[in-house]
């Protein structure tokens, strides 16, 4: 399965098939600035810096035009990874909105450059079985 970083915070978590970067954060536990969720307001942009997404559904060329689109913006409510990739939200910083899902350390930690919501470096998370929910 593929899994998204989120940089400066170091967090990884594995995402499921056809899963959204959005959807998989906000399954492990996480939350950030987004809108409609549906791709039609560009809150959710997001600057990919390593990897390539996909869209199963469609993107407004208003809202992600093909300039941002191939300078690597995404919009992480309809972005499907097409394998690891790497993220840096805007003007936003990753939010624990399960915390005890959010703080469940794997036990193959992942080097960050900054310290996660936990203070420790490089969190990751399993995809899990669902049984989360």
């Amino acid at each position: 399965m593929p899994t998204v970083t989120v940089q400066p915070e170091g967090v990884v978590v594995e995402l499921r098939a056809g899963e959204t970067v959005l959807e998989g954060l906000y399954r492990a536990g996480y939350a950030y600035r987004t809108g409609c969720r549906r791709g039609g307001c560009g809150i959710c942009k997001a600057d990919l810096v390593v990897g390539d997404v996909e869209y199963h559904k469609a993107v407004a060329d208003t809202v992600l035009p093909a300039a941002e689109r191939g300078s690597g913006t995404c919009l992480t409510c309809r972005a499907v990874p097409a394998g690891d990739v790497c993220i840096t939200l805007r003007n936003d910083r990753l939010r624990a909105l399960h915390p005890l899902l959010a703080f469940r350390p794997s036990s193959t930690p992942v080097g960050g450059t900054g310290p996660d919501l936990a203070g420790q470096t490089g969190t990751h998370l399993a995809g899990g079985t669902g049984s989360e929910n």
